[in-house]
């Protein structure tokens, strides 16, 4: 779907204008994206498989949740609208706790310049795999893995068959810190 979007400045600010999603991408213009991550208790983490049918890292395991946020959407509305589109959770924002902002500036050989601010959350998974309903555009799997497996993941990125996006250890790393934060 080319959705409208608003485009920021470099350094995250609206410009007050929008683009189609197609167009902020073949431009390299600055946008926003929300992430959400979600953690049980007990310490796992909800991965999304990437569609094999995304044009971006397709099959690779990432994050619980991600998806541009409209243009006039908050990061908040956008974080729950993803959410039950691409795996059928319904969350509220008070569920959400934001852990940061993160640039990820990013060319692809396909032509696509990925200028994103991941407006990234973190939220308490109380379901189970099995009530999930997976987007086929979005998601092609979904798994929980221990923090523990989280760590080994992220540490041994690039020597794990490209289990994540290559690119993106620090934020791994902060997420998984943020995380285990939260549990202690």
């Amino acid at each position: 779907m080319d959705e409208l979007i608003d485009i920021v400045d470099q350094n995250g600010n609206p410009t007050g204008e929008t683009a189609l999603k197609s167009v902020i991408h073949a431009k390299g213009l600055f946008h926003n994206t929300a992430h959400l991550w979600l953690y049980t208790k007990n310490g796992d983490i909800l991965l999304s498989q990437r569609s094999a049918k995304k044009l971006i890292c397709p099959l690779l395991w990432d994050v619980s949740v991600a998806g541009h946020i409209d243009a006039g959407e908050t990061a908040e509305q956008a974080t729950v609208r993803e959410t039950h589109e691409e795996i059928g959770l319904k969350i509220n924002e008070a569920d959400l706790e934001k852990i940061g902002v993160f640039e990820c500036f990013q060319s692809y050989d396909n032509g696509i310049q990925d200028n994103e601010f991941h407006n990234t959350f973190i939220a308490e998974f109380t379901s189970t795999l099995n009530q999930l309903t997976p987007q086929p555009e979005e998601v092609d799997a979904l798994k929980l893995v221990t923090l523990q497996e989280f760590k080994t993941l992220i540490k041994t990125l690039g020597n794990n068959d490209n289990h994540f996006v290559p690119s993106n250890k620090k934020y791994y790393e902060l997420v998984c810190h943020k995380i285990e934060e939260k549990l202690s």
